[in-house]
C-alpha cells in the first residue's frame, strides 16, 4: 500500500493505533468542533514514543486557550476547558439565543473588538512541548466522596501504563451509599495487567482519591450508534478477588478480619496480604468496620490502625501482639479511639453534607 496522509479527528484515537499507521503514512491527529470550523489544532503522529497522543497546536487564523471557569489561563500543566477563538468561530446557534450566550462569549484574547471565544465543553491542558492533551469532557467531571474528578486524567494515566490499550473510567453506585471509581480497558493483545500491577502505577502520578476501586478488562469497550462509547453499557464489576497470589487467613485472628472486610466491602473473599482501600474501602466503610471489629475485639484497635497496618495480616498481627489485655493500655487505646472516631465521624458528616 502506497504512503497516504490520513488525518483522524472526531473521537479520540488510539495511541497505539495512531502510531502504527505513522509507521507507514502521514498521520495528523485533529480536533476542533463544528462551531469552530471542525478543525482547530492539529498533531503530526510519528512512530516512536508512548502514552499519550496530544492533540497538537492551533492552526494559522485560530487560537485556543485552557480556561478555568473565570475565563481565566490556567498554568501549564493543569486542567481546564478549551476555548477556541479566530476566523473558524462560527457567529451563534440559530434560533437558540440562551445556548448562544453561554458558548460564545467575547474574547478577552481577540484583537477585534467583537471577536468571539467558543466555550466547547472540552477538558485539556497544555503540555511540557506546548502541544495541547485533551481530556473529556466537562459534562463527564464525577463526584466521589466530595471530591470533584476529571476521568479523562485517569483514562489518560491508565492508557499510558503497560499492556493498556484503551480505558474509560466512570463512578459507579451498585449499592446505594457506595460510589466508587471502576475503571473499564482494554488491553493490547497478549497482555495481561493485573490490578495491582495498575494500581501502584496510577498511585505514582494520580491522588489516592483518584485510584479506581476496580479495574474490568473488556476484549472492547460498548460503542454507541454514533460511534461513541456508550457508558450506560458498561457492565457492573464483579465484586469478588480475582488475584493469582490470594492467600487464606491462616489463624483465627484472619479469619475474622477477612471475613468482616469481605461482609463490609461485599466481597466474596479478601485474602490476607489485600489492602482495605485497594478494594475499594472509603472513611464511611472504615468506620462501619471499625463498629464491627469494636465489638469482636473491644478496646483493641483505634481507627488510625487501619491506616498504618492496611492489610489483613498486618492488623492480625498487630491484635496478636497482645495490645489492649492491660487495663491503662486499654484506657489509653479507648480515649484514642475516642478521639480518632470523633474525627472521623466528623470527616464522614462533612463528606456526605458535600455529597
Amino acid at each position: 500500500l502506497d504512503p497516504m496522509t490520513l488525518v483522524v479527528a472526531g473521537e479520540a484515537c488510539p495511541p497505539l493505533l495512531a502510531r502504527r499507521w505513522a509507521a507507514r503514512h502521514r498521520v495528523f491527529n485533529a480536533y476542533g468542533p463544528t462551531e469552530a470550523a471542525v478543525c482547530a489544532t492539529v498533531y503530526a503522529c510519528t512512530a516512536d514514543g508512548e502514552g499519550v497522543l496530544p492533540i497538537g497546536r492551533p492552526i494559522a487564523n485560530v487560537s485556543v486557550h485552557v480556561l478555568d471557569r473565570h475565563l481565566q489561563p490556567v498554568p501549564a500543566g493543569a486542567i481546564g476547558e478549551i476555548c477556541i477563538g479566530g476566523a473558524g468561530v462560527a457567529c451563534a446557534y440559530l434560533n437558540r439565543e440562551d445556548l448562544t450566550a453561554e458558548r460564545f462569549v467575547d474574547d478577552p484574547f481577540g484583537a477585534a473588538g467583537d471577536a468571539r471565544l467558543y466555550r466547547t465543553g472540552d477538558l485539556g491542558r497544555w503540555m511540557p512541548d506546548g502541544n495541547l492533551e485533551f481530556l473529556g469532557r466537562t459534562d463527564f467531571q464525577l463526584k466521589v466522596r466530595g471530591y470533584r474528578i476529571e476521568p479523562g486524567e485517569i483514562e489518560a494515566a491508565l492508557i499510558a501504563c503497560d499492556g493498556v490499550r484503551d480505558a474509560v473510567v466512570v463512578a459507579r453506585e451498585d449499592q446505594p451509599g457506595d460510589k466508587r471509581l471502576v475503571a473499564y480497558l482494554v488491553p493490547h493483545v497478549g497482555a495481561q495487567p493485573s490490578a495491582a500491577a495498575l494500581r501502584e502505577r496510577l498511585a505514582a502520578s494520580l491522588a489516592a482519591y483518584m485510584l479506581p476501586s476496580a479495574f474490568v478488562t473488556l476484549a472492547a469497550l460498548p460503542l454507541g450508534p454514533n460511534g461513541k462509547i456508550d457508558r450506560r453499557a458498561l457492565p457492573a464489576p464483579e465484586r469478588q478477588h480475582h488475584d493469582s497470589d490470594y492467600a487464606a487467613p491462616r489463624n483465627v485472628t484472619e479469619t475474622a478480619l477477612a471475613q468482616a472486610w469481605a461482609e463490609v466491602l461485599g466481597l466474596d473473599r479478601v485474602g490476607i496480604h489485600d489492602a482495605f482501600f485497594a478494594l475499594g474501602g472509603n472513611s464511611l466503610l472504615m468506620v462501619r468496620l471499625h463498629q464491627r471489629l469494636n465489638a469482636a475485639f473491644p478496646g483493641r484497635l483505634a481507627i488510625a490502625d487501619y491506616f498504618q497496618h492496611t492489610t489483613v495480616a498486618s492488623l492480625a498481627a498487630l491484635l496478636d501482639s497482645g495490645v489492649g489485655p492491660d487495663t491503662a493500655v486499654e484506657g489509653r487505646v479507648a480515649a484514642r479511639n475516642e478521639r480518632v472516631g470523633e474525627r472521623a465521624r466528623t470527616r464522614a458528616r462533612r463528606v456526605q453534607s458535600r455529597s
